[in-house]
C-alpha cells in the first residue's frame, strides 16, 4: 500500500495523482549507448584509455539508471479533497503535506524538453515561505489545475 493511501484522514479521498515522467531515464540510456559505441570501437589492448572511459561511462549509466528507477518508484504526489501530499525517497523519506488553506503558491518550471515531452518541476509554496520542488512530474499543468480547482472549491465553500 502506498504512503498516500496509508495516510489518508477520515473522510479524505484522492482527487488527482501525479506521476514521474519517463524522461528521467534518458540521461542514463544516452550514457549507456555512448559508452557502448566507444567500447565497440576500442579494445583494451589497442586503446586502453578509450576502453577505460567507455567502461566508466557504462558503469555510471547503470548507477544513474538505478537512481532514476528508485526515484520513480519512491515518489508519490497527490491532491486529496483536503490537502496536497508529496513524498520522495526510498530509504530517506521527505514529505510535504499542505492543507488546502496553507497552499500559498503553486509554480511550474518547464525546460524546452519538458514542454516538448510533457513534464516539469512542480514547486509548492506554503504559507511561511517554504517552497518544495518536485522534479520530472508528468503534465504539471494538469496537476496544478487539479490543485487550484480543489483549493478554490474549499475557499468558496468557507
Amino acid at each position: 500500500m502506498s504512503y498516500i493511501e496509508n495516510n489518508l484522514m477520515p473522510n479524505e479521498y484522492l482527487v488527482h495523482e501525479g506521476k514521474v515522467h519517463w524522461f528521467i531515464f534518458v540521461p542514463s540510456v544516452a550514457m549507456f549507448i555512448i559508452g557502448s559505441v566507444i567500447n565497440s570501437g576500442a579494445s583494451a589492448e589497442e586503446s586502453p584509455a578509450a576502453w577505460m572511459f567507455a567502461a566508466l561511462l557504462i558503469t555510471f549509466a547503470l548507477f544513474s539508471f538505478v537512481k532514476a528507477v528508485l526515484f520513480k518508484i519512491s515518489t508519490e504526489l497527490a491532491v486529496t479533497n483536503k490537502r496536497v501530499i508529496a513524498k520522495v525517497g526510498f530509504i530517506r523519506r521527505s514529505t510535504i503535506e499542505l492543507n488546502h488553506n496553507k497552499v500559498e503558491s503553486f509554480n511550474i518550471d518547464q525546460s524546452i524538453f519538458g514542454r516538448i515531452f510533457g513534464f516539469g518541476t512542480v514547486i509548492v509554496g506554503g504559507t511561511g515561505g517554504g517552497k518544495t520542488p518536485i522534479p520530472s512530474i508528468v503534465d504539471p499543468m494538469e496537476f496544478r489545475k487539479q490543485v487550484m480547482c480543489i483549493v478554490d472549491e474549499d475557499h468558496s465553500s468557507s
